[in-house]
């Protein structure tokens, strides 16, 4: 009985020990040496291996095999054909010149493949041809010169491609023809000239575009047509790119545009005005000088608002005017010496600020920053003021910083004269001498208290004046400077008087115009200027008849003149007789004419 009972235990420890063997035997030959698998032998992890081939005998259920980082130079044809359920293929980093249209034949379950950073510059067409099941295709870091058409054929489930830091020179009309279903779309194209609008015409699932280092200097309009189910467009790294046309995003629907690291000098107003539902804008790295009011209202869901690291040296007051929902403002790295309550529609939701890296001048206009201090989040960089060595005013308290942070209202100098005086068709200017801390703005009133602008013949001029050119009656009038600045105002009326012109005579009189003559002149009257006409006259009349008189007398001596000629002529009806022949008679026919 005991031995009966210890036969069935010890076959059992045979069977475990056995499927233990199989299994230790199966996982070493589907992991080749130097690769690493996984549990199970699902992945293998061949990076870094000094491969210069594709390893040979993997297990057909591997479902994730990386080759990076190896010296891989050829694949052979359908080198993984075994791999049926392989989804994750990683063959970057490596020294691929060229991959043939069979390579990847056999992946039909393939999900995800990278090929980047090789030395590829074309893409056969055929070359992923079965790869119906791809979902994401890397091809950046190579040295793609272009696309053809129908590069990507077969793709139908492909929701993203990467094509990023390529040789990019061109992108053929169906380079991306059968993409209907892509979503991301990541494009480096430093040698293109203009936006692919053609090609992008096939992408109309698309939701984020990804646009680097062209070549352009402006952004043409209608360059995204089609693309209306776009939400994502970044804009970067075009050092060249200068302006927006004002209907370059026509048909879209964004909710976040980034346009960084280019060479934008102004807010693209005209471009960004119908994007209703933009929540996210970001305008870093572009040497943008200000933000003007009121340009921005059209923006009514914008949240986010980013210009770091540019040239901004002033967002003038009501610059974010109807953006109720503005909860962040990145404007680090700047030039701006404030940042005034007044530029919000609502300051209450702001939440984040970038105010780090700006020569803050240190006075009262930071003091809503102290004030809301606890509500804000500086990101960690919190603001500093002064010049030679800047000190954080949020570190004290309210009662202390009110104190530090102080502004003197603005004064108008008085010895300048409160009345000018200029004449019809000259330049008039008006000066308005102001000082205060702040330094206060200077703003001129008409005589029909109407603010007056730096364009057109009344203008106001950068240094406080007014210029009025070509001044005319109807200037006349009473202007009034205002000088303004966080601490208050102050006025000074200034008078113009324009002197009109004598109007001119519409008849000529003698007597006038002799008068005008120079004094130096020799004095002479009416009847003096008579007779010297009267005496050039008779000369000329003279000089003729001799002329005449002489002609006459050498015609005279030429000898006589016929007045009249006699021509005689033979008629046609005479010169040929009734039955046809020649005529013995011919009658000639005379007559006279005189000659006139």
């Amino acid at each position: 009985m005991q031995a009966g009972r210890r036969h069935p235990v010890s076959w059992g420890v045979f069977c475990v020990v056995t499927a233990g063997l199989a299994l230790t035997s199966r996982a070493a030959g589907s992991c080749p040496h130097p690769c690493r698998c996984g549990e199970a032998a699902s992945t293998a992890d061949c990076s870094s291996a000094r491969l210069a081939a594709v390893p040979q005998r993997l297990t057909p259920d591997l479902t994730g095999l990386n080759l990076s980082h190896n010296a891989i130079r050829t694949l052979a044809p359908e080198p993984f054909a075994a791999l049926t359920r392989l989804e994750d293929l990683d063959l970057s980093d490596n020294l691929l010149p060229y991959i043939d249209a069979d390579a990847f034949l056999g992946l039909r379950s393939l999900l995800e493949l990278r090929v980047a950073r090789n030395r590829l510059k074309v893409l056969p067409v055929g070359t992923f041809a079965g790869l119906s099941r791809l979902r994401l295709l890397d091809v950046s870091g190579n040295e793609i010169l272009g696309f053809l058409d129908f590069t990507f054929r077969g793709l139908a489930g492909l929701r993203v491609l990467k094509a990023l830091r390529n040789d990019v020179v061109f992108v053929s009309r169906q380079a991306f023809a059968g993409l209907t279903d892509l979503l991301q779309l990541h494009l480096d194209a430093r040698n293109l000239t203009t936006v692919p609008t053609e090609s992008f015409a096939h992408l109309i699932g698309l939701t984020v575009l990804h646009l680097h280092r062209l070549d352009s200097n402006v952004l043409p309009n209608y360059a995204f047509i089609g693309l209306a189910r776009l939400k994502e467009l970044v804009i970067a790294d075009w050092p060249r790119l200068e302006t927006l046309s004002a209907n370059s995003l026509v048909d879209l629907n964004l909710t976040s545009l980034m346009i960084r690291n280019c060479n934008l000098s102004a807010v693209p107003y005209g471009a960004l005005h119908h994007l209703v539902y933009l929540v996210h804008l970001d305008l870093s790295w572009n040497p943008i000088g200000y933000v003007q009011g009121n340009q921005l209202r059209g923006l009514l869901r914008l949240e986010e608002f980013l210009l770091i690291g540019g040239r901004l040296r002033c967002i003038q007051m009501t610059a974010f005017r109807g953006l109720a929902h503005l909860s962040l403002l990145n404007v680090s790295g700047n030039l701006l010496s404030t940042l005034e309550e007044g530029v919000f529609q609502s300051p209450d939701a702001l939440r984040r600020l970038g105010l780090d890296g700006n020569p803050l001048a240190c006075d009262c206009r930071l003091l809503w920053l102290a004030r809301r201090r606890s509500s804000l989040d500086f990101g960690g960089s919190p603001p500093a003021c002064g010049a030679l060595e800047p000190w954080n005013f949020l570190d004290y308290a309210a009662e202390e910083t009110a104190e530090l942070l102080t502004c003197r209202p603005p004064r108008i100098r008085l010895h300048q004269p409160t009345l000018a005086s200029v004449e019809q068709g000259h330049t008039a200017a008006l000066r308005c001498d102001a000082e205060g801390q702040p330094e206060p703005s200077v703003t001129w009133l008409n005589p029909k208290r109407r603010a007056l602008t730096d364009a057109g013949r009344i203008r106001a001029v950068g240094n406080g004046s007014l210029e009025v050119r070509y001044a005319q009656p109807q200037d006349a009038g009473t202007y009034l400077c205002v000088a303004s600045n966080a601490a208050g105002n102050d006025t000074r009326p200034v008078e113009l008087r324009v002197r009109a012109l004598p109007k001119k005579k519409k008849l000529f009189h003698l007597k006038s115009w002799l008068a005008a003559l120079p004094s130096s002149s020799p004095p002479f009257d009416v009847r003096t200027l008579l007779i010297a006409a009267s005496i050039g006259f008779l000369s000329f009349f003279s000089s003729v008849s001799l002329c005449f008189i002489a002609i006459f007398f050498w015609s005279k001596g030429k000898g006589q003149i016929k007045h009249t000629a006699n021509i005689a002529y033979v008629p046609r009806s005479a010169a040929t007789s009734n039955n046809g022949g020649a005529s013995n008679y011919m009658e000639t026919s005379r007559f006279t004419m005189k000659l006139m």
